[in-house]
C-alpha cells in the first residue's frame, strides 16, 4: 500500500512516496520554480544518490506529471506504475474555521478552500491547483486534505479574537487562525514522548523557524495561542514577511508613496522581513556569512529576528504558567545553531539555560536532541519536524475510516519505541561525521 503526499506552494511542489506495509519512505523530492521558468526537480530515492535535473513546468499540472514520471521511472523511480498508489495526501494552508481535522476532498471541501483564497492569496490557490492536477492524473484514489489551520481550532476566543469591531468577525471571519499546524502537531506529540508525559497534560512552546516562521503555545496538549494571525504574515520576522508591524504603517507608507493596497500587501509579504532588512538576503546561512564578514545590515537583521522570537517565548511563558519544554524545529530551528545561540542567550532568568557546545553540535534532521544544561528548569529540545508523516497517517486513516481529531486519534510516532527507518539510516552517516552528536540525542523517558 503506497501513499503519495503532495505539498504545492506558489512556485514549488514537494512530494513523498511512503510504503505503508514496511513503514518506510521510498522517495522524497521537490519541483522548484514552477510557473516562473527554469524549473528543476530534486529527487532522492531510498538507498540512492540524489538526482537533480531541469524540466520546464509552466503549471502545477506539469509539476505533478513530472513527479509521476520521476517516481515511476525505470532508472530512478521507486514504483512500477501509479496503480499502486492507494491514496494522496495534500497540504492545504488555510482551512479557515470550517475544518477542525483532515478530510477527504470532495466538491464541498474544494469550494471551502476556494472561499479561503482571499485569506491566503499566496498559498491556497497553489494548493487548489495541486489538488486539481493530482486528481486529473489519479482520478480513482481518495485525495485527502490536511489543513495547517486545523490544529489551532482549539484556541479559546481570548487567543483568536482581535480587538476590532465584533461584526468583522461575524461577517468577514476576521480572527486569528494560525498556521504550521501539521508541524506543531508532530512536535507537540513528540515532545510529550520525550518528556514521558501524557500529551494532554503537557505544556510546551514550539518555535517553527524556517523561511516562514511561527511560535505555538501548547497547553494541555492543545493549541492555546500562536503568532501567525488571519494570514501567515503576522508574528515573527521571516524570510520575506515583515511579521508584526504597527497597523497604521501601511497607510502611512501609502500616503507617502502612493502605493496601492495590492502593492503594500506584496511588499509586506514578499520584500520585507530579512530580505527587506538586508536588501538581498533571506537564507540564514548567507546572512550569517555576511554578518561574519562585517555586514552591519546582516548582523542587525539577525538581532531583530532573535529579539522577536524572545518576546514571544516570554509572552507565551506568561500565559501558559507552567512550561514543560521549549522546542525548536524546521530548517532554521534544526540547523542554524548561530540563530539558536542568539535566540536562547539571555533567557536564564526565565529558567531556560542552553549549552553552547551542545547547541553547536546539534545539526541534524535525523535525531531529536537536548541542548539545555542540566540546571535548566525547562529542557530545550530540537525536534526535526515530519509533516509528511502526519499527512500520510491522516490519509491512511481517512481511507480506512478510522480517523478523528488528534484528541481522539493516536499516531504511530506517539509510541516511545517509534523509529523512523529513513532517519535511523541517515543518523549513521551523521554520527560518522559528527560523533559528538551521540551525547546529546534525546531519548524518551
Amino acid at each position: 500500500m503506497i501513499i503519495l503526499t503532495l505539498n504545492c506552494g506558489s512556485s514549488s511542489a514537494k512530494y513523498q512516496v511512503y510504503d505503508w506495509e514496511t513503514k518506510d519512505v521510498l522517495a522524497v523530492g521537490i519541483v522548484e520554480k514552477v510557473t516562473v521558468g527554469d524549473s528543476f526537480i530534486t529527487h532522492k530515492a531510498k538507498g540512492r544518490e540524489e538526482v537533480v535535473f531541469k524540466n520546464d513546468c509552466p503549471t502545477h499540472t506539469d509539476a505533478i506529471e513530472l513527479i509521476i514520471k520521476t517516481i515511476t521511472s525505470k532508472d530512478i523511480g521507486v514504483i512500477s506504475d501509479m496503480s499502486v498508489i492507494t491514496a494522496v495526501g495534500h497540504r492545504v494552508v488555510h482551512g479557515g474555521d470550517k475544518f477542525t481535522k483532515s478530510v477527504i476532498v470532495d466538491d464541498t471541501a474544494m469550494k471551502a478552500f476556494a472561499d479561503m483564497q482571499d485569506l491566503s492569496p499566496l498559498h491556497n490557490p497553489a494548493n487548489i491547483m495541486g489538488i486539481e492536477a493530482a486528481k486529473k492524473v489519479l482520478p480513482n484514489v481518495p485525495h485527502c486534505a490536511i489543513m495547517d489551520t486545523a490544529w489551532h481550532q482549539t484556541m479559546p476566543p481570548k487567543s483568536y479574537l482581535y480587538a476590532v469591531p465584533l461584526d468583522w468577525y461575524k461577517k468577514y471571519r476576521v480572527r486569528r487562525y494560525g498556521f504550521h499546524g501539521t508541524s506543531f502537531l508532530y512536535t507537540a506529540k513528540r515532545a510529550a514522548v520525550l518528556l514521558g508525559q501524557d500529551p494532554f497534560k503537557t505544556n510546551v512552546i514550539i518555535c517553527h523557524l524556517g523561511n516562514g516562521a511561527s511560535i505555538n503555545a501548547v497547553k494541555d496538549g492543545l493549541s492555546f495561542d500562536t503568532s501567525m494571525g488571519i494570514t501567515p504574515l503576522e508574528g515573527l520576522v521571516m524570510g520575506t514577511r515583515s511579521g508584526d508591524v504597527d497597523p497604521s504603517l501601511p497607510f502611512y507608507v501609502m500616503r507617502k508613496t502612493g502605493m496601492s493596497v495590492a502593492e503594500i500587501e506584496s511588499a509586506l509579504n514578499k520584500t520585507s522581513g530579512l530580505l527587506g532588512l538586508t536588501g538581498k538576503l533571506t537564507d540564514r546561512r548567507d546572512i550569517e556569512a555576511a554578518a561574519q564578514a562585517g555586514s552591519i545590515d546582516a548582523l542587525r537583521a539577525q538581532k531583530i529576528e532573535a529579539n522577536r522570537v524572545k518576546k514571544y517565548i516570554g509572552g507565551y511563558m506568561a500565559i501558559l504558567g507552567r512550561v514543560d519544554a521549549l522546542v525548536l524545529t524546521a530548517g532554521v530551528g534544526e540547523f542554524a545553531w548561530f540563530m539558536r545561540d542568539k535566540i536562547l542567550s539571555g533567557l536564564e532568568g526565565l529558567g531556560i539555560v542552553y549549552d553552547p557546545k551542545k547547541n553547536d553540535v546539534s545539526r541534524t534532521r535525523n535525531a531529536e536532541t537536548l541542548i539545555s544544561k542540566p540546571e535548566s528548569k525547562i529542557p530545550i529540545f530540537i525536534i526535526p519536524t515530519d509533516e509528511e508523516l502526519v499527512m500520510t497517517e491522516d490519509a491512511y486513516a481517512l481511507m480506512q475510516k478510522t480517523y478523528d481529531t488528534h484528541t481522539h486519534f493516536t499516531y504511530s510516532f506517539q509510541n516511545k519505541d517509534y523509529i523512523n527507518k529513513g532517519r535511523a539510516e541517515g543518523l549513521k552517516f551523521d554520527l560518522a561525521k559528527n560523533p559528538a552528536l551521540a551525547e546529546i540525542i534525546a531519548l524518551p523517558k
